[in-house]
């Protein structure tokens, strides 16, 4: 049998409501995801994890608003409002998720001036994550995700996996997407494409 792990992509306080960045019923997922993280013997669990005054920040631009874009010296960045910030209860995990399981946690967003979607790949495209020789380390082949965002952590996690030659298969119950300017259909069409298994 294909050795397999569970990702559970950035289930954290700011992305659920009530948080800086919301994601529209991005609570109801966590037993869902809980139910997954009980099935499977590994599981990563990935966590935004930014310094204050982060280059994907709005408030770090001058006359720019949340969910416009700039240019970054890797390309267009979509400006997020301030989260997940190091060390605040915005960037801890929802407390109702049973996220102790987790072999190990991937930090994304951690430098200052790169904004990390990928579990793989920080935005530049060029950082990698260490999270591929990991999973090939220990044998596993084929990678299971689910959290938030569907349409942005969770898409880009899943094809970088499948350019970096794992399987990759999305548990769409256990995900909710932003859908920003028609994003979610984006993805989603990107995702098939790249052979990503949507269930």
């Amino acid at each position: 049998m294909t050795a397999e792990a569970l990702v559970v992509i950035d289930v954290q306080n700011d992305f659920c409501p009530g948080g800086a960045l919301a994601v529209a019923e991005g609570d109801r997922i966590v037993p869902v995801v809980n139910g997954l993280i009980e099935r499977f013997e590994h599981v990563v669990l990935t966590q935004d994890w930014h310094p204050a005054g982060h280059s994907s920040f709005a408030s770090t631009h001058l006359s720019k608003n949340p969910f416009e874009t700039a240019q970054l010296p890797y390309g267009e960045q979509t400006l997020w409002p301030d989260h997940c910030v190091q060390g605040t209860s915005g960037a801890e995990f929802h407390p109702d998720l049973a996220w102790t399981k987790a072999e190990i946690v991937i930090r994304k967003g951690f430098r200052a001036s790169i904004d990390s979607y990928s579990a793989f790949f920080e935005n530049d495209r060029a950082t990698p994550t260490g999270l591929a020789g990991y999973l090939r380390e220990r044998g596993i082949a084929r990678i299971v995700l689910c959290g938030l965002a569907t349409d942005f952590c969770v898409a880009y996690s899943a094809l970088d996996a499948v350019k970096a030659g794992f399987e990759a298969q999305v548990v769409l119950d256990a995900c909710r997407g932003i859908d920003l300017g028609g994003s979610m259909a984006t993805m989603i069409d990107k995702m098939k494409q790249a052979g990503v298994q949507l269930i």
